[in-house]
């Protein structure tokens, strides 16, 4: 008999914490239109806060504000390039000036997609590191310029990835920039929390939603029986990453700073006993040969 594996997580609409626990605070999430970020904004916004939805994409920041409606809260959108500081200064100057100070911030906004090392041309790299590590620290940086002369304090959690531990074959790029944001949080819970802002991330494993990058979901056997490829014996949803973050930024986690919370059913500490037989990350995502000749054209 297949044993039961841990069990569903409460319905959709359920929140982990008292209603009303960010009545009056206002909350920064980058890429919050789409995915994981549209359900962190949403619930949120159940608990009372004033979302801001960060995009650079118009119809993404529609969508992030009309799912924190239908929870019943209050949200705008704010367009951004996170890539660029004064992009960063204006966002938050205009989030400040429509909903007032910010409280927290979710670096949630990222990019990647899957491709061997070797495939990778500069200017894919560099796009991909920029989104999420650069953009992580300039979002991070402006709130803290913001929150530090005023004494109030605050929170911040920076979504990230299992890879930034074991390496990410297939995601040279993201891995690496994945790697630097943990050492974010690492790094600024020291120096900032004198300040009174905790810095915290949080970090989703396989959690299927309907915005996931189309490079991604193209990977061969992407969607084949992924309840069975996790311990859990089933694929987290995504208010369970949702829950996590508001209680990150909650004054019931006013002395945790510094840590980074899997989310994601012992996925990424599993290990076979006996390896199944290796398979590189050409033939895993459907490519042939590598060709010196045409390898710059294969990626952005």
């Amino acid at each position: 008999m297949t044993p039961p594996g841990l069990p569903a997580p409460p319905p959709l609409g359920a929140s982990a914490l008292p209603a009303g626990t960010y009545d009056g605070q206002v909350v920064v999430v980058t890429g919050g239109g789409t995915g994981l970020g549209k359900a962190i904004a949403s619930e949120f916004g159940r608990l009372g806060a004033s979302v801001a939805v960060v995009s650079r994409d118009g119809t993404h920041r529609a969508a992030g504000v009309a799912a924190v409606e239908a929870a019943g809260g209050t949200a705008v959108g704010v367009p951004c390039d996170i890539r660029e500081a004064e992009a960063v200064a204006d966002a938050f100057a205009a989030v400040e000036a429509r909903l007032g100070p910010v409280g927290a911030l979710v670096n949630n906004a990222a990019g990647n997609f899957p491709a061997p090392a070797e495939d990778l041309s500069p200017n894919a790299w560099r796009t991909v590191v920029d989104i999420v590590l650069n953009g992580t620290f300039l979002c991070s940086r402006e709130f803290a310029r913001r929150t530090i002369p005023t004494g109030r304090g605050g929170a911040i959690v920076n979504v990230g990835a299992s890879y930034a531990w074991t390496g990410g074959p297939g995601f040279a790029h993201s891995a690496a920039a994945k790697a630097g944001v943990k050492n974010l949080v690492e790094t600024l819970a020291v120096e900032w929390a004198p300040y009174g802002i905790r810095v915290n991330g949080l970090v989703p494993g396989l959690v299927p939603h309907p915005d996931e990058v189309e490079a991604i979901a193209a990977v061969p056997g992407k969607y084949e029986d992924q309840d069975a490829r996790v311990p859990a014996g089933r694929v987290g949803e995504p208010r369970e990453l949702a829950w996590a973050a508001t209680y990150l930024c909650s004054p019931y986690a006013v002395y945790i700073s510094g840590h980074s919370l899997v989310v994601d059913g012992a996925n990424w500490q599993r290990r076979h006993t006996v390896q199944p037989p290796f398979t590189p990350v050409r033939e895993q995502l459907g490519r042939g040969p590598f060709d010196p000749a045409s390898s710059r054209r294969t990626t952005p």
